[in-house]
């Protein structure tokens, strides 16, 4: 009898060992006695229809709304919320969040007790915030649609996505528009942010006090800013394209030892690239192309590398004043300029002549505006013929001496093939 009771025993825990698949409807409570009930392991797949939110999720279980499940809100809070770990939300379209939680109120918040959560294929519009990856570790975030708010200032509005000491956490694959920031990221490291595409916001990207991260292959179209990369150190920022961007499409602000690689910046308002106090940072093959000004240095930046990138129709390639030569070559090879009228004797695919963007006149009028008044006079030209004839009386800056003869410009892959 002893040995048939524990047969018994160990049948009944194997039997409830199995996760079990709930079906639920859109009627009552249905949704909130699964959640009760549901146990780990266990599937959650939702019936179309609008189920009643704010919802919890506090076991490791799977929530499915196969693509035609909508949660709505009631407008205070965040309309689900994950707080168990190894929890899997997808196919939801969700809506209905707070306007307040100190700026975090969201569609999905993902709690720092909710490590390694998945939430993928789903539609967030309208929300606050769309997904918070708050304080937990290991989190994927991949191919959600998110649309911000459009019924406040821009700088109002919440974040598509905001990251906070999440590390080790992956946003991949989404498409974010309208809100303030498409992805916001503070106080964390070791993240990945690949394949996003970002368009009519603030920033695209925006980085706080994130180290060690990558930011590979997103797209930024028509914002006012493409990837802002503030306060951070190691930070990988490859192939990634911004077009259109209003202000910049890169900004380095005390971001130090970070690699720029074969990303496009093109058709932007201002400025392709603004560099304020980032030091030890590597440009290598990037293009940089039909902006007011190129690169523009400010605030001390210096010992930053530039090899093989193109800067091709800007109106002023580089913006950099200093009283030393900046030499933008490495080992006999440097980077292209489109107005850089040289001769290649040799064939070797450098030019024969060194490239020197900035002149006095330019130092003269970034000093003082008002003296473009006398752009036109005979003095200015007899100025600039001088330092034609005798590039000694050149100021400091920047001098390329191996500028390249032909562009090599990044290839990238349209968004959604990434």
């Amino acid at each position: 009898m002893l040995r048939l009771f524990a047969c018994l025993l160990i049948v009944f825990y194997a039997a409830t060992a199995v996760a079990r698949d709930w079906q639920v409807v859109p009627e009552g409570d249905a949704l909130a006695i699964a959640l009760k009930t549901a146990e780990a392991g266990d599937v959650i797949r939702l019936a179309p229809g609008t189920y009643q939110g704010p919802i919890e999720i506090n076991n490791s279980i799977t929530i499915d709304g196969q693509g035609h499940a909508h949660i709505k809100g009631n407008e205070t809070g965040s309309v689900v919320t994950i707080t168990a770990k190894d929890v899997v939300v997808r196919g939801l379209k969700i809506t209905g969040s707070g306007s307040e939680g100190d700026g975090r109120d969201a569609g999905i918040t993902i709690a720092k007790t909710a490590d390694r959560a998945l939430v993928e294929e789903n539609t967030l519009i309208g929300n606050l915030v769309g997904i918070d990856i708050h304080g937990t570790k290991n989190a994927m975030v991949r191919a959600n649609k998110i649309e911000g708010r459009l019924d406040h200032r821009m700088n109002a509005r919440g974040n598509g996505i905001y990251v906070w000491n999440a590390a080790g956490s992956k946003v991949v694959g989404n498409d974010i528009r309208y809100g303030r920031d498409g992805i916001f990221v503070n106080t964390s490291k070791k993240n990945e942010f690949v394949g996003n595409r970002m368009q009519d916001l603030r920033f695209a990207i925006h980085y706080m006090h994130a180290n060690q991260s990558v930011v590979r292959n997103n797209v930024s179209l028509g914002n006012h800013l493409g990837y802002a990369i503030m306060y951070s150190d190691n930070v990988t920022i490859e192939g990634n394209l911004s077009r259109g961007d209003r202000d910049h499409g890169i900004m380095l602000n005390y971001t130090n030892k970070s690699s720029i690689l074969g990303n496009r910046i093109e058709q932007g308002g201002e400025k392709c690239v603004f560099i304020y106090n980032a030091h030890k940072n590597e440009f290598t093959a990037n293009l940089f192309s039909q902006c007011q000004i190129g690169i523009h240095f400010t605030a001390g930046s210096e010992r930053n590398l530039f090899v093989q990138n193109a800067f091709v129709g800007n109106r002023t390639q580089v913006k950099y004043v200093g009283s030393k030569w900046v030499d933008w070559s490495v080992e006999g090879k440097g980077n292209y300029w489109s107005d850089h009228s040289a001769f290649d004797l040799d064939g070797n695919g450098i030019a024969d002549a060194a490239y020197r963007p900035n002149d006095i006149m330019d130092h003269v009028l970034w000093t003082q505006p008002a003296a473009k008044s006398l752009m036109g006079s005979p003095a200015i030209q007899l100025i600039r013929w001088s330092q034609s004839a005798f590039p000694a009386l050149l100021p400091g800056g920047v001098v390329d001496g191996a500028p390249l003869m032909k562009p090599q410009l990044p290839a990238l892959k349209e968004w959604g093939e990434m």
